[in-house]
């Protein structure tokens, strides 16, 4: 039984997450935890919400309340749409919780002690008409490589490009809109990421079974040079700029930067983990208290990768402690609304809780799976929403198990029959799942997740040309058992396709073990071959025909949707 670690990234505070959001971390990583704990290994999923930084300062203020209870608010949204979608978490923890300050704090000063952290003088925008210094998201302005003119103070949301307040041409405070802006020098603490440079390329060279986009960011940000970063930011809400409880003279009030607390919190949460179930957080993350036979594996958007492949890594690998590191990171690529961005401000896009509001979360969940945006940006669309949802799930899945419980409760009644053996048909459809089955299990395992839900599609589909061969509706004229040993084949593959479908479709799946009234946590154990599966029931199990597993999604609500949520 191996340990799998699984982190993804931290979804920001400031708001209900959209479809892309969801698919571009959360969800892939829920798919592949449910995956290896269904495998039988000890699985610790963790996320959190990231709760630091500027846009959580602004987001409270328009809201009217203090940052700390905007944060608690937004967390528990966030925590309930979670648990909706079946993000299957072992704890959802809060990057504003003590764990994440004492090891962020814990960091600086270890890295400060190496030689790795100093103070510098930094030249920052000042707004004269707020009386206070405005770090990153606080300025807005026209990005100086695109000409973009919403960009903030540290992205272009359109080019992508990571900026410097003073670099933005006509910069203006995004507190009160004010121009009255001036460059000033202040004090800010820095990571000497240049420092590094040879162990972070030495560390990413170690990885060669990382995917292709992961490996590219990683080198292109190698092959700039590792720059020296800001890590202390002019703001009241963060985690301090103290050591062992004393705040470091002079800056009384900065607080540590978000992007450097915020990976800190993947090993905070599981500390909050470890506390409220009696755990030992250390086993997961010293490699000298048991950590060294664990496998870590990150899931997350590309914006979020050079972070992960050189920010974090400088803090784990520079403070020389024997901490784990990263061994898979599954980076994806943006999910867009019919090619265009997500936007709450515009109306562009559906977010986590409004999809919910539409269908349930597993015609969601298929979809963004089937669909990942992988080897580059998708396009979503309502109109493919719809298609890949009636096909694949109601016609091919949901239309299996409906027609083969409601034939066989008309013709056996609500028993699986027991008459008549398994015949040439049963033998090929055992080796055509055996082949496919191994193919599943090996792009899950690999974390390419296009490739696996093709590859379960194709499954079910075999079941389906199984039952046009068999053909019991017509074979039980002449041969009941005959006819009975096909349907007996076809119920014991529903049971096979609850436990490989799982990990995509989880409510769906324990709905098909129930038809059986089997306990979904040990009938979704991973099936060992297609013969032993389709051996489960021998005849005499009873069942219940469930209702209608999939409804088709209609023209006409695809019309609706469309206008409620703006699709170009």
């Amino acid at each position: 039984m191996a340990r799998i670690l699984i982190t993804s990234a931290l979804p920001y505070i400031n708001g209900i997450k959209h479809l892309g959001n969801l698919v571009g971390s959360m969800l892939p990583a829920d798919v592949y935890a449910r995956f290896q704990r269904q495998r039988g290994h000890e699985v610790l999923f963790i996320c959190a919400t990231d709760e630091h930084g500027t846009p959580a300062e602004l987001a409270a203020r328009a809201a009217g309340q203090t940052v700390r209870d905007y944060c608690r608010e937004q967390y528990e949204i966030q925590a309930r749409a979670g648990e909706a979608f079946g993000l299957s978490f072992d704890h959802f923890g809060r990057s504003s919780n003590a764990p994440n300050h004492r090891l962020t704090q814990h960091f600086a000063k270890v890295l400060e002690d190496k030689g790795l952290i100093e103070e510098r003088t930094d030249r920052q925008i000042y707004s004269i008409d707020d009386q206070r210094f405005l770090p990153d998201r606080y300025v807005e302005g026209t990005c100086p490589h695109c000409g973009y003119e919403k960009a903030r103070g540290d992205q272009c949301d359109n080019c992508g490009r990571l900026l410097d307040p003073i670099e933005l041409k006509d910069p203006y405070s995004a507190i009160s809109g004010s121009k009255h802006v001036e460059v000033r020098e202040t004090r800010h603490l820095y990571l000497l990421q240049s420092k590094l440079q040879d162990t972070i390329a030495q560390w990413v060279e170690s990885k060669p079974q990382w995917p292709a986009l992961t490996k590219s960011i990683a080198k292109k940000w190698l092959k700039e040079g590792l720059r020296d970063r800001s890590i202390t930011r002019d703001l009241q809400w963060g985690v301090p700029v103290a050591y062992q409880g004393e705040k470091r003279p002079g800056f009384e009030n900065k607080v540590f930067y978000v992007w450097f607390d915020a990976p800190i919190e993947y090993i905070g949460a599981t500390e909050e983990w470890a506390v409220a179930n009696n755990e030992d957080w250390e086993r997961w993350w010293r490699t000298d208290k048991g950590a060294g036979d664990v496998k870590y594996v990150q899931v997350m958007g590309k914006d979020n990768v050079a972070f992960h492949t050189v920010s974090f890594p400088c803090t784990i690998l520079g403070s020389e402690e024997p901490w784990k590191t990263v061994d898979a990171l599954k980076s994806l690529n943006w999910l867009t609304w019919y090619g265009g961005k997500f936007s709450t401000s515009e109306n562009r896009g559906i977010f986590m809780d409004q999809a919910l509001e539409l269908l349930p979360a597993d015609y969601w969940r298929w979809h963004l799976m089937a669909n990942a945006p992988e080897s580059d940006d998708a396009s979503f669309t309502l109109e493919h929403f719809a298609g890949v949802v009636n096909k694949d799930l109601a016609d091919v899945l949901g239309n299996f198990v409906n027609r083969i419980t409601r034939f066989c409760k008309a013709r056996f009644g609500e028993e699986v029959p027991g008459e008549g053996a398994y015949g040439d048909a049963e033998a090929q459809l055992i080796a055509e799942l055996d082949k496919r089955m191994a193919v599943y299990a090996g792009c899950l395992e690999e974390m390419e997740f296009r490739k696996a839900f093709a590859e379960l599609r194709a499954i079910w589909v075999a079941g389906n040309e199984y039952l046009q061969i068999a053909a019991p509706w017509t074979v039980i004229k002449e041969d009941r058992e005959r006819a009975a040993a096909s349907v007996r084949c076809a119920l014991n593959l529903i049971v096979l396709f609850a436990a490989l479908s799982r990990p995509v479709i989880p409510f769906t799946a324990d709905k098909m073990f129930v038809v059986f009234d089997l306990d979904p946590e040990d009938a979704a154990r991973w099936p060992q071959s297609a013969e032993a599966a389709l051996s489960r029931f021998n005849g005499g199990e009873g069942f219940s025909p469930p209702d209608v597993l999939f409804q088709k999604i209609e023209d006409e609500q695809v019309a609706q949707w469309r206008e409620r949520f703006g699709a170009a």
